[in-house]
């Protein structure tokens, strides 16, 4: 396995919540033997077959889940012929703000982590943390494989839980959120990038957007270190301008060549969030979130959240 053997002991099973016991090829529910989750290439396959929309058969038989694992050839050329049109202004400053954060030997779960986030450098390069790449899709940096709805780790087990783009993807972010916080240690960090003003992505696994003061309300159980638009009103722009384009077609062939047009014609906006992003009225027009902030005891109100 690509997790310590400190964090292997702290493993669970999503459904008992019992201790897991590593054998092998696969890990068993200490309450109960018959219980078994498999390991495929070292990545420990821990769902909740009874909830969750993905099914311990879904990697075990490496099907696509939120990712395609042979991304088309031709989509991919177009990608990288495209320039974007989404900036992400404060990612970099952020993460390099939580790695002076995070003492040393900190354990950090990255959920959706089977890719490296925009910005996260600073923190993957640290020889210091123990990174754990938590999806429910394998990939480079994936260590393992389980839902957010049911994290597969004992209470307190984490000083940090980064959750980049993963929160419209889920079906009960709060579920998400409150499991973020069961298994941080006290006073643990967690940092969250969450869309407002996006179009759909990654096909029929999104279903949830959020304002500024839903996005604070969805960690009501933190304290606050900074909470401000990540994507401002000129990538918001660009994404609407993009798929207002798009949506002129339902061939995939021509969509891609669009792609291109829209890119080449619309990616200049992003550059307008360097000057807006911290204005007043990038909080009602952003198209994307942060929210860094402590495990708390403490539970902030919805009056002191609209008095805020």
């Amino acid at each position: 396995m690509k997790i310590s053997r400190e964090l292997q002991h702290r493993l669970i099973c999503p459904v008992s919540k019992s201790k897991l016991i590593y054998l092998d090829n696969y890990l068993q529910d200490s309450f109960d033997p018959s219980v078994h989750y498999p390991l495929i290439d070292g990545i420990p396959i821990v769902i909740n077959d009874r909830e969750s929309l993905f099914s311990i058969k879904d990697f075990q038989n490496k099907v696509d889940t939120t990712w395609d694992l042979k991304p088309n050839k031709i989509k991919t050329i177009i990608r990288s012929l495209s320039p974007g049109i989404g900036l992400n202004v404060k990612a970099k400053k952020n993460y390099e703000k939580i790695n002076n954060l995070i003492n040393a030997n900190g354990k950090i779960l990255v959920v959706g982590g089977s890719i490296k986030g925009e910005g996260m450098d600073v923190l993957y390069d640290n020889d210091l943390f123990e990174i754990v790449g938590s999806d429910v899709s394998f990939g480079p940096n994936t260590t393992i494989i389980s839902d957010a709805h049911d994290i597969p780790f004992l209470d307190e087990t984490f000083d940090c839980v980064v959750v980049q783009a993963v929160l419209e993807h889920v079906l009960n972010p709060q579920r998400c959120v409150d499991e973020i916080h069961r298994v941080l240690k006290k006073s643990g960090l967690v940092y969250a990038e969450t869309p407002f003003m996006q179009q759909v992505h990654m096909k029929q696994y999104d279903f949830t957007r959020f304002t500024h003061l839903g996005h604070r309300r969805l960690f009501r159980n933190f304290e606050e270190i900074e909470h401000a638009p990540l994507m401002g009103p000129g990538t918001a722009l660009a994404w609407s301008y993009a798929h207002f384009i798009k949506s002129f077609t339902s061939s995939k062939s021509i969509s891609y060549f669009l792609t291109i047009f829209v890119h080449m014609t619309s990616f200049f906006l992003k550059y307008f969030d360097y000057y807006l992003i911290d204005k007043p009225g990038s909080y009602d027009a952003a198209s994307a979130f942060f929210f860094m902030g402590r495990k708390s005891d403490q539970t902030l109100s919805d009056r002191e959240l609209i008095k805020g």
